[in-house]
C-alpha cells in the first residue's frame, strides 16, 4: 500500500510525503526525524495523527519539506500525514477533523507596502 505525493502546507512551508506500511521510520529531507528536528515537541507534533488513530509505528514516511521555520514545517508534515491517512481510510476522517489536523493554517506574513515602514506600520510622523 503506497500513498504518494500527499502535500501539506503552513505559512510558507510545503511538505510532500510518501507513506507506506512499515516499521514507523520517518525520514525528513534524507535525515532521521530526531536529527532533523532535535526537539521532542516537534516530533510529537509530527506523530499526533498516528497517536490519535493508535497507529504509531505502522507506517514508514519519507518527507520532502522546504520553506518556513521548523515549527511550521512540523505542522505542514502533520497536515500531509493526516490527509494521507484520510485518503487511505475515510473512517479516520472524523477523529482527525475533531483534533484539527485536517485544517490548513492560512496565516502568512503580510507583504510590505510601499510608503510604509512595514506591512501596516507607517513612518514616524514629524511635525517639523
Amino acid at each position: 500500500m503506497e500513498i504518494s505525493n500527499t502535500s501539506g502546507r503552513r505559512k510558507t512551508s510545503v511538505a510532500r510525503i510518501y507513506m507506506q506500511a512499515g516499521q514507523g521510520n520517518i525520514t525528513i529531507n534524507n535525515r532521521e526525524m530526531k536529527a532533523y528536528f532535535g526537539n521532542e515537541l516537534l516530533e510529537n507534533i509530527v506523530n499526533q495523527p498516528f497517536a490519535t488513530l493508535e497507529k504509531l509505528g505502522q507506517y514508514d514516511v519519507k518527507v520532502n519539506v522546504r520553506g518556513g521555520g521548523i515549527a511550521a514545517q512540523a505542522e505542514a508534515i502533520r497536515l500531509a500525514i493526516s490527509k494521507a491517512l484520510t485518503s487511505e481510510d475515510a473512517e479516520t476522517r472524523p477523529a482527525l477533523k475533531k483534533e484539527g489536523f485536517l485544517t490548513r493554517d492560512p496565516r502568512m506574513v503580510e507583504r510590505k507596502k510601499f510608503g510604509r515602514r512595514k506591512a501596516r506600520r507607517s513612518f514616524q510622523f514629524s511635525k517639523r
